[in-house]
């Protein structure tokens, strides 16, 4: 299956470099042409690539390899590479273990609240890890809650990030984070401590003691599973990161690819899998740089004909296509796009990833069953209102042809 794709890419490539094959392109060409002609964005710093998904033929090509800020359109790349290697089934994991013993009604030492990098985990499931333990018929832990979050490494930011990104578009990272790190009306900036303080108080609640106060650490010496919690399936994370652009979920998915696949639970070691996935999938990376995984970075760069490629990758594989393709915003409907094309042709029929930041603009995707695209637009600023009005004249003429 991974071959057949290779062959799809590679074909797609010779295309681009060939230019037009088919009458369909000339017709729509000069329409496509005419509507990202729009007031404050660079022409020179706009790419566009529209591919006829029946024919394989390009019906419309301007700077496809030339290398952009992709703002959140790398979370494409994120999500087709978290899916083609843990698969849409996969759950991730929080587990409350014990070091010590438990004698009669009381547990003789700390327990650990492990995190290994659920971006779902929430105080209902908290609580029912607090359920749980009170099963084994504890009444008093003489040590502390521990939060465990060496799952992941501690840098809490991406790459190239502006300082305000910080809480300010993202959470802090972590491998134990609770309702995205709220706690006690703020957003905290230690979240492993403070999801072992929640667990700690979801315990008091059912009547359970803890001697000392929370902190963060790792076992010392052999613990014994007490309590689990499975997120949700991968394949809905995916759906939520995509369709709504969450620059939090995205940024743990790509550690979680580093802590599974790569060296360790970091960004570098994350980005460095999905680049592999995605040389697998013969996405050509000329001009591609991969710094984080939502697009904040600066340091981040992708061309319009690798978000074709890629988009074509997860289209073309039968396992991923589902779940993949369920990430894309409808236009007119939900997502990033609910208040975007809301009238028929595109209505329904557009479905893409936005992107936005102040230099960057972008949305790629697909009208469905005929055509797949991206475009790209930067600038210093790039024009939001201009940037999404191009980009939504150039969906609409795709999707209105028949």
């Amino acid at each position: 299956m991974r071959r057949g794709v290779l062959v799809v890419l590679l074909a797609l490539v010779t295309l681009v470099v060939c230019g037009p094959a088919a009458p369909a392109s000339t017709a729509l060409a000069p329409r496509l042409d005419r509507a990202l002609r729009v007031p404050a964005v660079d022409p020179s710093r706009t790419a566009a690539l529209a591919v006829d998904l029946r024919s394989g033929s390009v019906v419309y090509s301007r700077n496809a390899s030339l290398s952009l800020l992709p703002a959140s359109n790398e979370k494409l790349a994120v999500a087709y590479a978290t899916l083609a290697a843990l698969g849409g089934d996969h759950r991730f994991e929080t587990e409350v273990v014990g070091t010590g013993a438990l004698v009669g009604r009381v547990w003789h030492g700390n327990l650990f609240l492990r995190g290994y990098g659920d971006p779902t985990l929430d105080q209902s499931d908290l609580n029912a890890l607090a359920k749980k333990i009170a099963g084994w018929g504890i009444r008093t832990v003489d040590g502390a809650i521990v939060g465990d979050e060496s799952w992941f490494d501690s840098v809490r930011t991406g790459p190239g990030w502006k300082p305000r990104y910080f809480i300010g578009e993202s959470p802090p990272l972590s491998a134990l984070v609770v309702d995205r790190g709220w706690y006690r009306g703020r957003t905290s900036t230690n979240p492993a401590l403070a999801a072992a303080s929640l667990l700690r108080e979801a315990l008091e609640a059912r009547d359970i003691r803890v001697a000392n106060r929370s902190r963060v650490g790792t076992p010392a010496f052999e613990s014994m599973r007490l309590a689990r919690d499975l997120s949700p399936p991968l394949a809905r994370i995916v759906r939520s990161m995509g369709r709504e652009s969450d620059n939090f979920v995205a940024e743990i998915l790509v550690k979680q690819l580093g802590a599974t696949l790569g060296a360790r639970g970091s960004t570098a070691a994350g980005v460095r899998v999905v680049r592999r996935f995605l040389l697998e999938a013969g996405v050509p990376l000329e001009g591609v740089r991969l710094a984080d995984g939502s697009g904040l970075s600066r340091l981040d760069r992708f061309t319009a004909t690798a978000l074709v490629a890629l988009l074509r990758a997860g289209y073309a594989d039968s396992e991923l296509r589902g779940p993949f393709v369920d990430s894309l915003a409808v236009a007119g409907v939900d997502g990033t796009l609910k208040s975007r094309m809301r009238f028929r042709p595109a209505r329904s029929r557009v479905i893409a990833k936005t992107g936005s930041t102040s230099f960057a603009s972008a949305l790629s995707g697909f009208v469905r069953g005929r055509y797949v695209f991206a475009v790209l637009q930067n600038g210093n600023p790039v024009s939001t209102y201009w940037s999404r009005r191009a980009q939504d004249a150039f969906a609409t003429i795709l999707a209105g042809r028949p």
